[in-house]
């Protein structure tokens, strides 16, 4: 769930697919618009309207999570069908975050690729077929988790759908900087609360204190993505907290959720047993010391970078939850001095540097793909301890 989810894990935005996402026009696209368009085309085109790359963290987290519940392998139908649900559920949110954020994505150049971004002549999905596709994965989710596993994990995937769509994507997301901390939880829903209520039919402890190791872990893994493109959120007018605040605010905060996270992890030792303990302080030290790196690089560096090109948030905006003034959003101008804001492209060397500057400080970038790896060995140390015969206290 960027991402509110809250996973947006490598997935934020995912990689171009071939003759969709990579800038050129399919063969089988007239150049003078869509017109007949293949359902090659078009089913690629609504696959990775799901963002895959997110769907695919989410399920490198829920089979654990089953494992874990069953204390061993669950059945093989409820571990296929409540996957496919679970797919089907997150396909869903990210399908109708696409439609509800296509304009924003038009002006980021890191979203730009995506099928609905794409000028209108060169569209091969209409906004309308995304959003009534995202509905149907929606209600394909509902009807199997609710006949094949059982209806509390439908109700939750349902609720995981509705958070991310009308809590982070409509209420949060352009509003506040702590949109992806109040959003992550979406994240959280499906691959940690349906994993375990497929398998158990109850939500017991430590479903919650799986769901806390991901909601803790959401903002230190977008913030370091955001960090990289704040140029791309700063166009955009949303006000993540990289736009908003300091690099030295930003990574402190970073280096704080990560704590948090790390003392989550270390709370489920009691059920997953001394094996899992061990690897959870050995990985969590690990992501912690990662974390202090990049905070370290930030303060070496000096951040003394505006908060981004065209924003200028009154003092106290940084960290308080307060978005910028609206006269200092799109259009370039410093609403202190009625100025233009410094361009894009001067930004202070390796100072949350955006696409503008994409090299100069790969540190954000750094702890963005090591707490991916962080997450599926974590993870994975979960589903080796419960299938283990031995290991627990």
């Amino acid at each position: 769930m960027t991402s509110a989810s809250p996973l947006a894990g490598r997935g934020h935005g995912g990689g171009p697919l071939p003759g969709i996402q990579d800038g050129s026009r399919p063969a089988d696209i007239p150049a003078g618009g869509v017109g007949r368009r293949s359902v090659r085309v078009v089913a690629r085109s609504l696959f990775a309207l799901t963002k895959p790359r997110i769907i695919e963290l989410l399920l490198v987290t829920t089979i654990p999570t089953m494992l874990l519940a069953q204390r061993g392998l669950p059945p093989v139908r409820v571990l296929v069908v409540t996957l496919a649900g679970g797919a089907f559920a997150a396909g869903s949110a990210n399908t109708i975050n696409c439609y509800l954020d296509r304009d924003i994505d038009a002006v980021m150049r890191r979203t730009s690729r995506r099928p609905l971004a794409r000028p209108a002549p060169l569209a091969v999905i209409r906004p309308a077929e995304a959003l009534v596709f995202g509905i149907v994965l929606g209600a394909a989710a509902t009807v199997l988790l609710g006949l094949a596993v059982n209806w509390l994990s439908a109700v939750l995937a349902d609720a995981a759908i509705l958070f991310y769509v009308f809590i982070y994507t409509i209420a949060l997301k352009r509003r506040t900087p702590s949109n992806i901390v109040i959003g992550g939880a979406a994240g959280c829903f499906p691959v940690l609360l349906v994993g375990w209520s497929a398998v158990t039919g109850t939500v017991g402890l430590p479903a919650v204190v799986l769901f806390a190791i991901i909601f803790f872990w959401t903002p230190p893994h977008f913030w370091a993505l955001a960090m990289k493109f704040r140029d791309d959120y700063a166009a955009a007018a949303v006000p993540m907290l990289p736009v908003v605040a300091p690099p030295q605010v930003v990574a402190r905060k970073i280096v704080f959720y990560s704590y948090v996270m790390v003392a989550a992890t270390l709370a489920l030792a009691p059920y997953a047993g001394w094996v899992y303990a061990v690897c959870a302080a050995g990985l969590g030290g690990w992501f912690l010391a990662e974390a202090h790196r990049l905070q370290r690089r930030v303060a070496a560096i000096g951040g003394g970078a505006a908060p981004a090109a065209g924003h200028n948030p009154p003092a106290g905006a940084t960290a308080a939850g307060h978005s910028p003034p609206a006269a200092a959003t799109a259009a370039g101008q410093d609403p202190a001095a009625g100025a233009p804001a410094r361009a894009a492209g001067q930004v202070s060397e390796g100072a949350c540097a955006g696409v503008a500057r994409p090299s100069a400080n790969p540190a954000p970038m750094r702890l963005f793909h090591l707490s991916i790896a962080y997450l599926t060995l974590l993870f994975a140390a979960v589903a080796i301890t419960s299938l283990l015969p031995w290991g627990s206290w």
